[in-house]
């Protein structure tokens, strides 16, 4: 389970120009959950997907996460938390335009020490779909199929968490659709997904809707 207690991130908070990004924001995402984060530009909606990533931190609050508090660990705990648990999908794709599918794929294993690496890729890469790519380089892939190599490389370690950061905000609106059909079979499959949108017909699929706005939450349904 994912909780936020009262969570304010302060930019620069000792300057003139310090930016408050989030105000006392409080939410419970529940285990297997899919749920959409909504909200105008500059509402502190990557803010708020960052914090639950481990990619940033509160200034104020408490951040709970499978029931122990986030924060008191050393920065190489969790960063090898994040690579085990967490899995990341954004909008550019984030992938290695001169490698391949799978090298990409394979990426986050290293950090595992995995043996089994290629195997693993090769798995997650027919999971969405694109097994057939394996061997391609990325720059030679279409977007929805490089955005499929990217939620490849966020499932290949198993996490339990899936974070995607507009992951349909540069397809168009087919391809995007097909996107979101899959992460929702991997919401199916008993993973947690987390879904930064603009685009509110998708985030109605979804079986949470938080609304920011201006760094509070506006709405969650």
């Amino acid at each position: 389970m994912i909780e936020l207690k009262n969570i304010t991130k302060i930019y620069n908070p000792k300057k003139r120009n310090q930016f408050t990004a989030l105000k006392d924001v409080s939410l419970t995402v529940n285990d297997g959950e899919f749920a959409a984060i909504t909200g105008e530009s500059g509402s502190g909606k990557s803010t708020l997907l960052h914090i639950i990533g481990l990619l940033d931190f509160p200034t104020l609050g408490e951040y709970i996460l499978n029931g122990s508090r986030v924060g008191d660990e050393g920065d190489s705990a969790l960063a090898k938390f994040r690579v085990r648990e967490i899995g990341f999908v954004k909008q550019d794709f984030a992938l290695i335009e001169n490698y391949t599918a799978l090298d990409n794929v394979m990426m986050p294993l290293y950090s595992l020490k995995a043996k089994d690496k290629r195997q693993r890729a090769e798995q997650a890469l027919q999971r969405v779909g694109v097994e057939k790519l394996k061997d391609k380089q990325v720059s030679q892939l279409s977007g929805g199929e490089k955005q499929r190599v990217a939620i490849a490389r966020a499932i290949v370690t198993e996490p339990r968490i899936i974070l995607a950061d507009e992951p349909t905000g540069s397809l168009d609106s087919k391809t995007g659709e097909d996107i979101f059909n899959l992460l929702e079979e991997i919401k199916n499959s008993g993973m947690t997904v987390i879904v930064v949108t603009h685009d509110n017909k998708l985030a109605q699929r979804c079986e949470k809707r938080i609304v920011l706005k201006d760094g509070k939450i506006a709405s969650c349904s």
